[in-house]
């Protein structure tokens, strides 16, 4: 039995150059949907990071948007804010991240700036330290993520990473396909599927 029953996603409140992550997250948003997964997000409505949350949406899905009160007139609307069926205001970013985490059954991050990246090392490094066991996807749409995952290569090869084992992210260079990977990854068995890959080959 599939133990996957929210997905976490965290991505960029902008658009990006072209229109390839937009459409990136329209698709991980529809695919989140109709697999009846519930879409954890920040809660902003521009950019990649909207463009999940209108593709749950529109396919019917359910959203839990999660936003500090800081960024409400930064990253949203309160008119587009009360088409989620669940909305939590919180006072900081540290109690944002907490309640994602604590809402999801998995994490993906789509292309997006700093923030994105904070994020997923944060849940990496949770992972590592046996905090959780949870699938983490990186989206890698038209290669965005490499230099990262030569990054996380590079650390594991100069020992900086002792308990890779514990770590285990998924590259998926297709939005179509991340939900299929988590939900395998978070099933009994965990194996591989076509399009899915470990991060890095050492881990």
């Amino acid at each position: 039995m599939n133990k996957i029953r929210s997905v976490c996603v965290y991505c960029g409140s902008s658009t990006g150059k072209g229109g390839a992550y937009l459409e990136a997250g329209h698709v991980l948003g529809r695919s989140l949907a109709k697999s009846g997964l519930r879409l954890v997000y920040g809660g902003g409505t521009k950019g990649v990071m909207g463009a999940v949350c209108e593709g749950v949406l529109r396919a019917g899905g359910k959203v839990s948007g999660i936003i500090p009160r800081f960024l409400l007139n930064k990253e949203t609307t309160e008119p587009a804010l009360s088409r989620l069926d669940e909305l939590v205001i919180t006072e900081n970013m540290h109690e944002r991240k907490h309640l994602m985490f604590e809402k999801s059954d998995a994490f993906v991050a789509l292309p997006g700036g700093i923030g994105t990246v904070e994020e997923i090392i944060e849940i990496m490094t949770w992972a590592q330290l046996g905090h959780h066991r949870k699938p983490i996807v990186f989206a890698n749409i038209n290669g965005f993520w490499n230099p990262m995952l030569a990054l996380l290569k590079h650390m594991t090869d100069e020992g900086f990473i002792h308990t890779a084992e514990k770590v285990k992210p998924l590259v998926v260079e297709d939005a179509e396909r991340i939900v299929a990977a988590i939900l395998v990854a978070g099933s009994a068995d965990g194996a591989p599927t076509e399009g899915m890959s470990s991060v890095i080959e050492n881990l």
